[in-house]
Parts: C-alpha cells; sequence; structure tokens
C-alpha cells in the first residue's frame, strides 16, 4: 500500500547487471538514494556511468539484478503497475509516432491513462498550452523541432497529473534558449509540488534546478548533497594555466608548491590555490622565475565540476 509519509523515492544497494561471466557489466552497482517530497534532485554524471539504467530501473522500464527501491510508495518489482500509474516519464530516447500531431497523441496518451472522455480535449489543450505548443497543436509531430518535441514529451509525462516525474537528459540536444524554457517548466512543475528526478551531464542544468544532487561514476554514487555544499566543501578555487609543451613538468612542480593539483582537460594544468585567490600572483612570479611564460590563466570560483573531479579524478566537462 502506499504512504503518504515515504519519500517518493527510495533506492536501497540497486544492483543492474548486464551479461555474465567475464563480459558481465554492472551498469549500476549498490546505488542508494532517498528523494524526499517536492524536492528537485539531480543525478549527475556523464553517458554510460549509469544514470539512465537507473532511471528505467525505478519507472519499471528494468528489473534490477539486486537490491530494491519503491517509487510513489510502491515496490518497483511486486507493484510495478501501481509505480506507472503514479508516474510521470520523459526519456531520452522516447519514441513518438511523427505522423501524429500533437493532440492526437495527447488525447491518445488520455485514453491510456483512463481519463474521461469529456476531459480529455480540455487536458490536452491545457498541458499544451502549458509548455507553449497550442500553435503547433494541429501539426504533425514530424514537423516539431527538437525542443518542440522535448515540450511535448513533458507534456505527455504530464497527462494524468503524476506527483513524482522522471526527466532523463531532458535538454540534451536543445538550443540554448530551448533548454532555458524547459528549466522554466520544470521550476514551475516543482513549484506546484511535483517532486522530479533529473539526470543530466550538464553542470549548470544541476546547479540551476536541483535542490539536492548524487554524482554517478562507473555506476556508483561518489558524491551527494546540496551543490552549494558540495562547492563549499572543495573549498580552494581552481587556477587554471597554459605553458608551452616543453615547460609543462617545469610548471607542475612550481604549481605543487602552492595547493593540490586538480584534474583539468588536456592542453592544461590546474591547481586548487590552498590560500586562494591572493596568490594568483605568487603563482605568476614563480613560474616567470623558472624562466615559464604563461600562455593563458583563468581562476574559477569552486564548481560542480570541481566537486566531480574531487570525487572521481576527471573533469565532467566535454562528456558526450
Amino acid at each position: 500500500m502506499s504512504s503518504t509519509t515515504q519519500s517518493p523515492i527510495i533506492a536501497r544497494d540497486l544492483v543492474r547487471t548486464f551479461g555474465s561471466g567475464e563480459d558481465e557489466v554492472r551498469a549500476v552497482d549498490g546505488v542508494n538514494l532517498e528523494v524526499t517530497a517536492g524536492e528537485v534532485f539531480g543525478f549527475l554524471g556523464p553517458n554510460g556511468a549509469g544514470k539512465s539504467t537507473t532511471v528505467r530501473i525505478l519507472t519499471t522500464l528494468l528489473k534490477p539484478s539486486g537490491g530494491s527501491a519503491s517509487v510513489a510508495g510502491f515496490d518497483i518489482v511486486t507493484q510495478a503497475d501501481a509505480v506507472r500509474r503514479s508516474i510521470g516519464v520523459a526519456l531520452q530516447d522516447a519514441a513518438i509516432d511523427p505522423l501524429m500531431t500533437g493532440t492526437e497523441l495527447l488525447r491518445l496518451q488520455a485514453v491510456l491513462y483512463g481519463i474521461p472522455r469529456n476531459s480529455q480535449a480540455e487536458r490536452a489543450g491545457e498541458l499544451l498550452e502549458r509548455v507553449g505548443l497550442s500553435a503547433a497543436g494541429d501539426r504533425r509531430v514530424g514537423t516539431y523541432s527538437g525542443g518542440m518535441r522535448r515540450r511535448l514529451d513533458l507534456a505527455l509525462a504530464l497527462i494524468h497529473e503524476p506527483t513524482v516525474l522522471f526527466l532523463d537528459e531532458p535538454t540534451t540536444g536543445l538550443d540554448p534558449m530551448s533548454r532555458m524554457s524547459l528549466w522554466e517548466e520544470i521550476r514551475r512543475l516543482n513549484n506546484d509540488g511535483t517532486t522530479v528526478l533529473l539526470t543530466t551531464q550538464y553542470l549548470e542544468e544541476a546547479d540551476q534546478l536541483a535542490d539536492r544532487v548524487a554524482i554517478i561514476d562507473n555506476g556508483k554514487i561518489v558524491k551527494e548533497g546540496r551543490p552549494e555544499a558540495l562547492k563549499t566543501d572543495v573549498g580552494a578555487p581552481t587556477l587554471l594555466i597554459s605553458v608551452a609543451d616543453h615547460h609543462v613538468e617545469s610548471a607542475r612542480e612550481v604549481l605543487a608548491q602552492f595547493g593540490e593539483a586538480r584534474p583539468t582537460a588536456e592542453g592544461t594544468l590546474g591547481v586548487g590555490l590552498t590560500q586562494g585567490a591572493s596568490d594568483v600572483s605568487n603563482v605568476v612570479r614563480a613560474l616567470d622565475a623558472q624562466g615559464i611564460a604563461v600562455e593563458h590563466l583563468e581562476l574559477r570560483a569552486p564548481s560542480l565540476d570541481d566537486v566531480f573531479a574531487e570525487a572521481t579524478g576527471h573533469r565532467l566537462e566535454g562528456a558526450s
């Protein structure tokens, strides 16, 4: 039975393997998480980290190989039908019939969820307006842009007014304006009381939307908390520099005097400045004393990318 006091998403030691024997891959490796009612929870990590597999388990599209989970108060294995009736899901690779119109798809979705016939048209119209697609409701979906399709995905996921919403990489491939528009809609939904689990590989998206984030890497959650708290824990800002190739090793030795090395993109050296921004001039003088010319210098306040790098040993930025 569903519980009104239980957190809407709970996972305990969740495991999902593919293959067997020497070929076995643990795509999800002992994931524990709890999403409380009314929050936006960000699941942050690169492609292949286990984000989407975890979401597919929680939304009953995949059975776990081990562990347990409940969503909306229902067990994802023994009460899968009840879970599906209680949640909204917008997956990254959702299949939408390009020959149907937006209105037709929404009314079909309404039928599938048992919404009364006399309410279907009104509900479809309300959702098209909510996601900014009223003018395109009678157009075939095949003519929609990527941003329009993602907004339609969201409308389809909301047709039955779920209290828990799963969004898997909702803005991948969208232009900046479409991305911001979708962010605003997610904020509105959350303000109305919807609990949202959002998977993303975009640092800014997690920072902008999530009350809490979990960083996943190689199927394991390696860090979890509120974005600001996680960034505060990193502490020192990151100084990034570029030097000529033949000076890289010498520059690395100089930087080691000012803090711990931090993972960076190829061609760049990074250090967490223990003494903060005031040490930048000292670093430059020390490099100059060794005859090392700095080609590029950038100081960054602690970011979620620094949190990810500290937890995993590599950067998320540029993940494809």
